[in-house]
């Protein structure tokens, strides 16, 4: 499984449009993250069935987590204002392992 992060607005807009997506192959990781990183994924993709609430922070952040799994593609986003607590997990996680592999790289 493929999951890419991009996060988009918020006061630090002008520095996240120069930054490209963060990618994650869970094929990379131990077996265990592996399957944490899809139950977290198979807990948030009942929201890409929805759209996003309208309304919201003008400011506020907004993250697309899109996820690439056995030739199917799901897109998920969200804000900072409209975000469920399933996507806040998967988000939370997905910013865990990149902090991780920054400071290990």
């Amino acid at each position: 499984m493929k999951v890419t992060l991009a996060t988009h607005g918020g006061q630090a807009a002008a520095i996240n449009l120069r930054l490209p997506p963060q990618v994650l192959d869970t094929g990379t990781l131990p077996d265990e993250a592996a399957a944490q990183i899809a139950r977290l994924v198979a807990a948030a993709v009942p929201e890409a069935a929805a759209p996003e609430p309208p309304g919201g922070a003008p400011d506020a952040m907004s993250y697309t987590i899109t996820v690439e799994d056995s030739g199917r593609t799901t897109v998920l986003t969200r804000s900072d204002t409209t975000m469920s607590p399933a996507f806040a997990a998967l988000l939370d996680r997905l910013r865990e392992y990149f902090a991780q592999q920054d400071t290990e790289g």
